[in-house]
């Protein structure tokens, strides 16, 4: 055994080999001490956050953290969700119409594994996204200000949808009075939504939350539902 250790560490038998087996453990039991560390660290700083949803949305200001019933995924919801859509290790979501970034950070979080995408119209949001995630130091997430119409989706693998071109139709509680909202830009965002998960291959996965009926895009079937039907899993075959 000793010769094998020996070997593989290209460690040459006639120099002092007490001295370098010594120092070579000591180098790297301080770097594994190091890592230790950091990820007890980010761990113990990550979990308080994910504790309940209350916990989660104090990252925020309280006018954006007030939005959070109506607006921001639950985390029992984006736990849910992820588990299902990150099944495949370095897989790419993307997350529609992201708002303050909540679904991606909590997904992030529970299934590390993955790769996060949320894209988001309103620039103060994406800030604030941005913001939490600093404070909660996940990397596997990335946030983009702009219109979903201008990705390309077959850039990612599957996709979650908050229903966020609901605040479009008249009588619904908006975010706020940023952006233009009109029933056309709704027909628009759902006929391009639906034409762009069309193209994406078999075995693309979608999870919908509180996306009422279904009429679902061609090509994709509910393999599960939860919280009485507001909360869909879905799969193209």
């Amino acid at each position: 055994m000793l010769f094998h250790f020996r070997k593989y560490y290209g460690i040459n038998t006639s120099e002092n080999f007490a001295v370098k087996l010594s120092n070579f453990i000591k180098v790297n039991l301080v770097d594994q001490l190091n890592k230790t560390n950091t990820l007890a660290k980010k761990s113990t700083t990550n979990t308080s956050f994910f504790s309940t949803d209350a916990s989660f949305d104090a990252l925020y200001p309280e006018a954006i953290s007030l939005l959070a019933h109506r607006h921001w995924t639950p985390l029992l919801v984006a736990k849910k969700a992820a588990a299902y859509l990150a099944a495949d290790k370095g897989a790419k979501i993307l997350d529609i119409g992201s708002g303050v970034g909540k679904f991606c950070l909590a997904a992030a979080f529970y299934q590390p594994a993955a790769q996060y995408f949320g894209i988001e119209q309103r620039e103060n949001l994406v800030s604030y996204a941005k913001g939490a995630q600093q404070k909660l130091q996940i990397d596997n997430v990335t946030f983009t200000a702009g219109n979903f119409t201008e990705l390309k989706f077959s850039a990612y693998n599957h996709f979650y949808f908050y229903n966020s071109f609901y605040e479009n139709l008249v009588g619904t509680q908006r975010i706020d009075d940023d952006i233009a909202y009109s029933r056309e830009l709704y027909d628009l965002y759902r006929f391009t939504l639906y034409r762009q998960l069309e193209k994406m291959p078999f075995g693309t996965k979608l999870v919908t939350f509180q996306v009422l009926g279904d009429d679902w895009p061609e090509g994709y079937h509910v393999v599960n539902s939860d919280m009485d039907n507001l909360l869909n899993f879905l799969v193209k075959i």
